[in-house]
């Protein structure tokens, strides 16, 4: 079968055949339906290496693709209720399985990541950058009859910032609320959907490219474009108050200072975003008891709520699809910014 192989550090993944893997007890065979394409992707085999601290969890060589779906094809020993032809998410944290965060389903926040293997399906273990791939029957998330190619990404780039929205939950309950979304790439535009679907938060969404603005305009965002005067302008949308919930979803250090800039006072600011930006605190410019925090992926239960959002259409992706002789063209756009919303490569098409 045909697989997208990150084989080398700094070097650009390979397109080549490899045997189909076999499902393990436990384990499902799935026929890949979609695989998006992630910028997390392009850090692994573009900037990262062995100076990273986990670099031994995603060190070559293996599939990528950590934002899957497909179609049950085989299922291994001692796995039950799940048939043939069924459609799923796949969540593709894996941890050790027994520490009290993997108790919880948090496996991306597992006290034993250190150890681990592998630190994801896609990052350190074959993932669905292929036409076929294995997966823990624990792992799937049923889609029922939703549309599984453009469900794909929702395994990260939903999961993502709903994990991040419903942590800052608190501060967006009651009247006169107000969200604000950095960052509209594929992220950001599903963020401003389930912020719209699951709260009564006046949304306001910025970026610095206007077909972003106006993708998340037709979701019931109010925008702000970049540049001088941006965050005067946020402030003056909540009547001077500020944001009572921030979500960053680039996390350099610009857009982390923005949002310091505008948040509320008792508001909070979420990074998502894996920019590697710092920022320095300072008491007197910081509103009083405002959290600054970060975010990483979500729980599996939280991919179950994500996927019941897209099955009852509270959340649609703008994907484009590639066939997987396309998928090294799918990250060429992606590295030059050509792609408005998720790229999803299709083996099967």
């Amino acid at each position: 079968m045909k697989a997208l192989r990150f084989e080398a550090w700094h070097n650009p993944p390979v397109l080549k055949d490899i045997e189909r893997p076999t499902p393990g007890p436990g384990e499902v065979l799935l026929k890949v339906a979609g695989a998006g394409a992630c910028h997390s992707d392009v850090s692994v085999f573009q900037d990262y290496d062995d100076a990273l601290p986990t670099a031994k969890l995603m060190a070559p060589e293996y599939t990528l693709g950590h934002e899957s779906s497909g179609w049950v094809e085989e299922v291994g020993e001692g796995v039950l209720g799940v048939n043939r032809g069924e459609a799923y998410l796949v969540y593709g944290p894996i941890g050790c399985g027994m520490c009290a965060a993997c108790s919880r389903g948090q496996d991306t926040y597992c006290e034993n990541q250190y150890t681990n293997p592998y630190a994801a399906i896609g990052l350190g273990r074959d993932g669905g950058m292929a036409e076929y791939m294995v997966v823990p029957a624990r792992n799937l998330v049923a889609l029922g009859d939703a549309d599984p190619i453009a469900a794909a990404p929702l395994a990260d780039a939903g999961l993502t910032p709903y994990h991040a929205i419903k942590n800052a939950a608190p501060h967006l309950v009651g009247g006169g609320r107000y969200a604000l979304v950095i960052g509209l790439g594929g992220l950001g535009q599903v963020a401003v959907q389930i912020l719209k679907a699951i709260t009564g938060a006046t949304v306001i969404a910025t970026d610095m490219k206007e077909d972003a603005m106006a993708a998340a305009e037709a979701n019931g965002a109010v925008t702000v474009a970049g540049g001088e005067g941006q965050a005067e302008r946020i402030r003056e949308i909540t009547g001077g108050t500020g944001v009572n919930a921030v979500f960053d979803f680039v996390g350099i250090t610009s857009t982390i200072e923005l949002a310091r800039a505008v948040v509320a006072i008792q508001g909070s600011v979420t990074v998502a975003g894996i920019a590697n930006g710092s920022v320095e605190w300072n008491f007197f410019t910081t509103p009083y008891e405002s959290i600054l925090t970060n975010t990483y992926w979500g729980t599996i239960e939280d991919l179950h709520e994500v996927a019941m959002l897209y099955r009852d259409g509270h959340i649609t992706m703008d994907i484009t699809t590639f066939t997987m002789d396309e998928a090294l063209t799918a990250y060429e756009k992606l590295i030059n910014q050509e792609i408005l919303g998720r790229a999803v490569v299709v083996p099967h098409s």
